[in-house]
């Protein structure tokens, strides 16, 4: 690379003590929200599961005074490589955050960075804000919905009472009325019984066909990077189980990473039988209590409307969608396989009439094939 930098492409479980510092040391400088997705933890775990996984170490001077740790280490790209050459953020499809790790005031130029990781292109579909290295052409912005809990749990509950007063005098009452009709009504914020894991897995993919979606958990590198996380208990990446018990009965869960300042909302579900007392949307405020407890600020529940979302925010982030091309065979293979979908998805996202048609037909599918 040009400005006297150089490139290391190594396997996330290859990195050593020095490099998984720097990149700690770079993101708490970054200025950006403490996301669980973006530590070096969460890198490690998908080079478990995924082999193809890789992270390009961007040093300067090779290993001339300058760098985070003064190895001349000034940034970090996570990514998985095809056969093709074609590249992805790390974890795409998964992973609710994605993009590089670099030292403030870092200049690269996006197309040399994916010379130098012999790529093609490079494809995100959850990128960071800010990450200009790759959205100056190419990329969608959406909207990642956030519960602000910084200020402690009774602001956030005041300012939900003002903005949506029915909405929380009815969630409360249902609560109230779960307690009374099913059980003592208790909450777990970090749940370490497996079996209650086993449990929301299980909700989830019937969640997902039911809607008609793809089973994640049907797909045994995801079950398997669910479960490395869940035995994650590094500061600013771990695991974290929820549960809502009713009677002792798991009736709502929520399996997520946090760190020493945001919770990464990721799996979130709930027991269909008693959906009539919203124990989804009870667990939600709940976590939120707990975390704002613990010193957590941010929950991020992701890109993705939903009721839900629209009712517990209190923000938005943004992330981005889109594929970085280098000009080459590789690149028009790519976008040939995957950019006319992309962008016909893209069309149907922007018109809520038609997002909310398809997600009917999906959700007749999934009933046809139950």
């Amino acid at each position: 690379m040009s400005g006297g930098r150089h490139v290391r492409v190594l396997r996330p479980g290859q990195l050593g003590v020095e490099e998984t510092g720097s990149w700690r040391e770079l993101r708490a400088t970054s200025g950006a929200v403490r996301n669980p997705f973006m530590e070096p933890e969460f890198a490690v775990a998908l080079g478990r599961v995924r082999p193809r996984a890789r992270v390009a170490v961007i040093e300067e001077g090779r290993g001339g005074k300058g760098g985070a740790d003064g190895r001349g280490i000034v940034g970090f790209l996570p990514f998985e490589r095809s056969a093709w050459g074609n590249g992805r953020a790390l974890g795409l499809g998964v992973s609710d955050l994605q993009g590089a790790v670099l030292r403030p005031g870092t200049a690269l130029d996006g197309e040399e960075l994916l010379r130098a990781c012999s790529l093609s292109s490079f494809t995100f579909d959850n990128l960071e804000d800010g990450q200009a290295l790759f959205t100056g052409r190419t990329a969608d912005a959406y909207p990642s919905y956030v519960i602000d809990v910084g200020e402690g749990y009774p602001a956030y509950l005041e300012g939900l009472r003002q903005r949506s007063p029915k909405f929380l005098r009815t969630t409360l009452a249902k609560e109230r009325r779960l307690g009374r009709r099913v059980g003592e009504v208790r909450f777990v914020f970090d749940e370490r019984d497996p079996r209650a894991l086993d449990t929301l897995m299980a909700w989830k993919s019937a969640q997902y066909r039911r809607t008609g979606r793809r089973d994640r958990f049907a797909r045994e590198w995801i079950s398997r990077l669910v479960r490395l996380l869940a035995a994650t208990r590094a500061q600013e990446c771990a695991g974290v189980l929820s549960v809502l018990y009713a009677a002792d009965r798991p009736v709502a869960a929520h399996f997520g990473l946090r760190s020493s300042t945001v919770l990464a909302c990721w799996f979130p579900s709930y027991e269909t039988e008693l959906a009539k007392y919203s124990p989804g949307l009870v667990l939600h405020l709940r976590m939120a209590e707990a975390a704002a407890r613990a010193g957590i600020g941010l929950l991020d529940m992701g890109r993705g409307a939903a009721e839900y979302k629209e009712a517990l925010k209190t923000g938005e982030l943004r992330v981005h969608e889109g594929t970085l091309i280098r000009p080459g065979v590789g690149a028009a293979l790519h976008w040939l396989g995957r950019e006319p979908a992309r962008r016909a998805q893209g069309f149907v996202r922007r018109r809520p009439r038609l997002a909310s048609l398809a997600a009917r037909s999906l959700e007749a599918a999934g009933r046809l094939r139950s």
